[in-house]
């Protein structure tokens, strides 16, 4: 066990502390780091926390910054504990190096045969890592080898303690027939051997497992079903992402096969739609869109249900490279209309980055139309269903 003593010397007064976030996030930190800085006016920084943090207490800390959300903040972003920073998530590593850059990354860490490695995620981490920050480091028994970066120099880790315990389990989710409905429509856009990118949730789960050719995974999470890809042979290369995001089966899968990247290669926009590279569909799911095609990922009302994350980066490289920007959504949630008369939130990803618009009840081509023509386009998709401005 690690104790907020052997952290400490570490946490220093006044300082800024990033928490390595994704599936391998270092549960095991989170009650001590908050102990540590207690009374220190420290200032956290946290990324995707896809997993529940009931021991990271952001009481203890003099500001939260949140750069994406999750689960793990969503309580704390409501209570008004923490302030969520809106930016995609290719902008992240431009923050951590100016505006939040930290003095000291806590992270779970793995061995490799050549040293520490990060494990489950790469993200946004390993830019902090090649800045020099100093890491305070709980090493994972359990979590998989599948960062593709070099070696952390020993000399700016401190390692804290072991832990068996493996990545955050985000299990599978069952499809519902509206979502089987959706992935079958999408499947149908995704032509053989193209750059795949998708998101995190049961929408997208269920459009990776209705794909029907060979395709690549290029995408900022990478998730169980890419596991069945391959055993039904329709994963061309290794996949390309930033994090893992899955149960054991996909962390046992990816152990060793070093596919995790940072932000700056896996969002990056002119490798993504790069001319004589396979195509890129990108496949977003949305919370709302409106009449204009402008959509919200990352709340609907008081709520923050979503994250802006990776969502505008993959939407802006469909559209500029020989891909295709997909949104795909259930038409309702609760018997009320997905498409709305103006956004609950702000803008997510603007309209001119929307091409495909793909519901239960059928698909809408968004490409070349004007302004008009498309606000037909997403009345006639939704049978003229629209819900009110509240």
């Amino acid at each position: 066990m690690v104790t907020a003593t052997e952290l400490s010397d570490l946490v220093r007064p006044g300082m800024r502390v990033a928490l390595g976030d994704g599936c391998g996030t270092p549960v095991s930190l989170h009650g001590p780091l908050s102990r540590a800085a207690e009374g220190k006016a420290v200032r956290l920084v946290l990324g995707w926390m896809p997993g529940l943090a009931p021991d990271l207490d952001p009481t203890a800390f003099a500001d939260v910054r949140v750069l994406m959300g999750g689960p793990g903040v969503r309580g704390m972003v409501e209570a008004g504990q923490a302030h969520v920073v809106p930016c995609r998530l290719s902008a992240v590593p431009a923050l951590v190096a100016g505006a939040l850059k930290p003095d000291l990354l806590v992270a779970t860490l793995v061995r490799g045969p050549d040293g520490l490695h990060l494990g489950a995620e790469a993200s946004y981490l390993r830019g902090i890592v090649d800045a020099g920050v100093p890491v305070a480091a709980v090493v994972s028994t359990a979590a998989p080898l599948a960062e593709a970066g070099p070696p952390i120099p020993a000399e700016q880790v401190t390692v804290l303690g072991e832990t068996d315990a493996p990545p955050i389990e985000i299990p599978d989710a069952t499809p519902t027939p509206a979502d089987e409905i959706v992935a079958r429509h999408v499947a149908g856009l995704v032509p053989e051997g193209a750059r795949v990118q998708v998101g995190p949730g049961r929408l997208a789960q269920a459009m990776v497992g209705a794909l029907e050719v060979p395709v690549r995974i290029d995408s900022g999470l990478l998730p169980d079903p890419v596991v069945d890809l391959e055993a039904k042979g329709l994963l061309l290369d290794e996949p390309v992402a930033a994090y893992l995001c899955g149960t054991r089966r996909l962390y046992e899968w990816a152990d060793g096969r070093r596919i995790l990247h940072p932000v700056e290669v896996t969002h990056d926009i002119g490798r993504l739609s790069a001319a004589g590279a396979p195509p890129l569909i990108g496949l977003n799911a949305a919370l709302e869109i409106d009449l204009d095609g402008q959509v919200n990922v990352e709340g609907v009302g008081r709520a923050s249900a979503g994250m802006i994350g990776g969502h505008p980066d993959f939407c802006a490289a469909g559209v500029r490279g020989p891909g295709l920007s997909v949104i795909a959504m259930p038409s309702t949630v609760k018997d009320r209309p997905t498409l709305v008369e103006r956004l609950s939130r702000p803008v997510t990803t603007a309209s001119h980055d929307v091409e495909v618009v793909v519901t239960d009840r059928g698909v809408a081509d968004l490409r070349g139309l004007d302004r008009a023509e498309r606000r037909a386009a997403l009345l006639d998709l939704w049978g003229g269903q629209v819900r009110a401005a509240s």
